[in-house]
């Protein structure tokens, strides 16, 4: 591991931070442009960070301090999970904690923190944001670690930076069970970053709202920081589906052309996705919530079938 690994790195963390805005912004912005909209412009969420960073902060007078720290430590979490997915290069000092399993303990404790400063307030929408939460959190792990520890079994390994040396390596992606793996991931990440048909990022409607109930009580710089974690969560689950599933481009050697065309391939990738993400959230209608663990229990059976399919179909390719 030298300097250079070590700036690498370095600057993968904060890609993320840049671009988790500008994908949410693109999201919005096709989302507009579908619906014969003029919409904001891409830079719009940025902005609006920049805005709640420059307020004050107010807090409940009945808040405990867990409700101050909690920003901190969901912002800390996610944005250490996010940098252990690989994004631009595989051959990182990140690689070595790239496991699945601390991505999603990390996603978890941030998910902890939020469910109980949701509740220490002790409104009606933090409490039930917070138990919506954690029903819908309690359903998509298994499904979440179900598809990855498919791709595991054929890697022989939970590391992702190694799921992605073994994609590009053997070229599974027409494999059944990647393809199934792939479906109940693309479900868990819909599920997880609160967007439709599971809950609607955009409204405030107390019989629909799930994240935002948990956040309502916040503002300043402390919503800022939810704010930007969310919108992290989103570029990390975008990064897991085109690197660990279409790792094409992602670079493998330190050198500067491979890190830009990897720079450039994650760029297509993501607007790809983003793109998709638009045109499904313009053509789906919310669904209720008690619809929700179904939505679930579809990504759990696909992520066990492409189990299934491995162990059945593929043992021994």
């Amino acid at each position: 591991m030298n300097t250079v690994d070590l700036a690498l790195a370095a600057v993968q963390a904060l890609v993320y931070l840049l671009l988790a805005p500008l994908l949410v912004g693109w999201v919005r912005k096709a989302k507009a442009v579908l619906q014969n909209r003029r919409g904001a412009s891409v830079l719009q969420p940025a902005r609006n960070l920049r805005k709640l960073f420059a307020k004050e902060a107010r807090v409940a007078h009945t808040a405990s301090p867990l409700f101050r720290v909690t920003p901190y430590i969901v912002f800390t979490a996610t944005w250490l999970a996010a940098a252990a997915v690989p994004l631009i290069a595989t051959k990182l000092p990140t690689a070595t904690v790239a496991d699945v399993i601390v991505v999603a303990g990390l996603l978890g404790l941030a998910r902890f923190f939020m469910a109980l400063a949701g509740m220490d307030v002790g409104t009606a929408f933090g409490g039930m944001g917070a138990s919506r939460e954690m029903m819908v959190s309690g359903l998509a792990e298994p499904a979440l670690l179900m598809a990855v520890f498919t791709l595991a079994m054929s890697a022989h390994s939970t590391n992702l930076a190694g799921m992605v040396d073994h994609q590009l390596a053997g070229g599974s992606l027409l494999l059944p069970s990647t393809l199934f793996a792939l479906g109940g991931l693309v479900l868990v990440a819909i599920a997880e970053t609160g967007r439709i048909p599971i809950d609607n990022p955009s409204t405030h409607l107390e019989l629909t709202m799930i994240h935002e109930a948990m956040v309502l009580e916040y503002s300043g710089r402390h919503l800022a920081l939810l704010e930007w974690a969310a919108q992290l969560r989103l570029m990390l689950y975008g990064a897991l589906i085109a690197n660990v599933f279409f790792p094409w481009g992602i670079a493998t050697t330190p050198t500067l052309s491979a890190l830009a065309a990897g720079a450039l391939a994650i760029v297509a990738k993501l607007a790809l996705l983003g793109l998709l993400l638009a045109v499904a959230e313009t053509v789906l209608a919310k669904k209720r919530l008690f619809r929700a663990p179904s939505f679930l229990s579809l990504a759990f059976l696909l992520a066990l079938l492409g189990l299934l399919s491995h162990v059945i179909l593929e043992q021994g390719l």
